[in-house]
This record gives structure tokens, sequence and C-alpha cells, in this order.
């Protein structure tokens, strides 16, 4: 099981915002895509941040509602970890669980391939482990 198993069930699509762009209108995304977090990109589709559900609360809470008009520039998490497509299931969920991370870009060949989230894994695992079942039904029933 691979990232890019994953990506190739839920899609490659990514919702990405230039750090130009203002944290009201990054929350606007968030909120009309149903999504946690958007990618900030520069004009090269380069990953140059990610800004989260939790980094608007933090800034709400540090700034005030002023924040809302602040480039998410900002208030964005630069240091971004990425995984890529070759990684494991397994590997990707230790990196999430050890860095504390709901959302991993995908970078392929420096560039933004796709985004996982913690729930695309939990499903994954899920679908995983119920495939495994069914086999193992049809062995014994078999």
């Amino acid at each position: 099981m691979s990232v890019k198993a994953i990506l190739n069930e839920k899609g490659r699509n990514v919702v990405t915002v230039t750090p130009q762009v203002t944290v009201q209108q990054a929350a606007t995304f968030l909120h009309d895509n149903h999504i946690g977090a958007v990618v900030v990109v520069d004009a090269d589709d380069q990953i140059v941040g990610i800004l989260t559900e939790r980094d608007v609360v933090a800034s709400i809470a540090k700034y005030g509602a002023s924040c809302l008009d602040k480039p998410v520039s900002t208030v964005m998490w630069q240091n971004v970890y990425c995984c890529r497509e070759e990684m494991t299931v397994n590997t990707l969920m230790e990196m999430m669980s050890k860095l504390r991370a709901r959302h991993l870009p995908v970078e392929r060949e420096g560039r933004l391939a796709g985004i996982v989230s913690i729930g695309d894994v939990v499903k994954y695992h899920i679908r995983a482990i119920e495939n495994e079942t069914e086999q193992i039904k049809a062995y014994i029933a078999g």
C-alpha cells in the first residue's frame, strides 16, 4: 500500500492559494471546499507553505479579527513536511503521527502532486483490512 494508491483512489486535486491571499479568503476556501488545509504555492507551483484550520484559529487568538485581512504568508506554516507517492501507508502514518500533521502535501520532482489527510489514510487502511478479511473468509469457505 502506497501514497500513490491513495491518490489514485481519491484524486489528485488540491485546493491551493497564493501567499498574497488573505486569511479571510483562505478560510472561505476551506469552508466552501469542506477541507482542513490549503497548500500555498508560488507562481511556479512550488510549495511555499500550508494553511490549516488550526492556523486560522491560532492567528485569530494571537491577532484578533484583524488577522483576517492579513496575507496568508504571515500566518501559514512555512516549514512544510511533504511525502512522496512511493511512501508506504505505514510509513505515512508514522510520519503523520510523529509530526502531529493532519495533512501532508505529496511532492513529485519538487512540485505538488496531491495531498493526503489523516482521514484519507484511515479510510484507505480500513478498506485494506476489510479486503483482507474478505479474502480470508473466501479462503476458509473455499
